[in-house]
């Protein structure tokens, strides 16, 4: 048995990126959920993928929705972070959004964002295995630093030399 601590402990040296992936509700409101658990998958067809807990209130309307977007969180974004990271239907109450072309809401200062259909869908424990086929690339006219996760910790990825 793996002791749940020390596997913490050791997935948290791990660096990565940071996403938060927005849906509409029925309601045509904003939800979304920050994840750290992300992964290109394939090429052709062009698929991601993303791991939300299974005990997150947001989870189900991501799912229902069958559409979303996955922003590639910029280092000056950790309200963003923390906003979609928190419990509750409010979480988006102070961010600014406007709606694509496809339906989706978008979030302004991303390093990068891929809008979604959902491909497929797998169990992984206690988290499941979202699968986006990508319809959608966006970039910022100027790049900006991604923000990183490590530690516990979130912040901007430091210049290289």
């Amino acid at each position: 048995m793996i002791e749940p601590s020390l596997y913490k402990e050791v997935m948290a040296s791990f660096p990565s990126g940071v996403t938060v992936v927005t849906a509409l509700d029925a309601e045509g409101g904003i939800v979304g959920i920050t994840a750290s658990a992300f992964s290109a998958l394939s090429l052709d067809p062009a698929l991601v993928l993303f791991c939300p807990s299974y005990s997150s209130d947001t989870y189900p309307v991501l799912r229902a929705s069958k559409r979303f977007a996955i922003h590639l969180l910029s280092g000056p974004q950790q309200a963003h972070a923390y906003a979609f990271a928190s419990k509750g239907k409010d979480k988006a109450k102070a961010i600014e959004w406007t709606l694509s072309e496809q339906g989706n809401p978008l979030l302004e200062g991303a390093t990068a964002i891929i809008e979604c259909e959902l491909w497929r869908e797998y169990e992984g424990g206690d988290h499941a295995i979202v699968v986006g086929k990508v319809t959608n690339l966006i970039l910022p006219h100027e790049p900006v630093t991604p923000m990183i996760y490590h530690r516990g910790k979130l912040g901007a990825l430091p210049a290289f030399c």
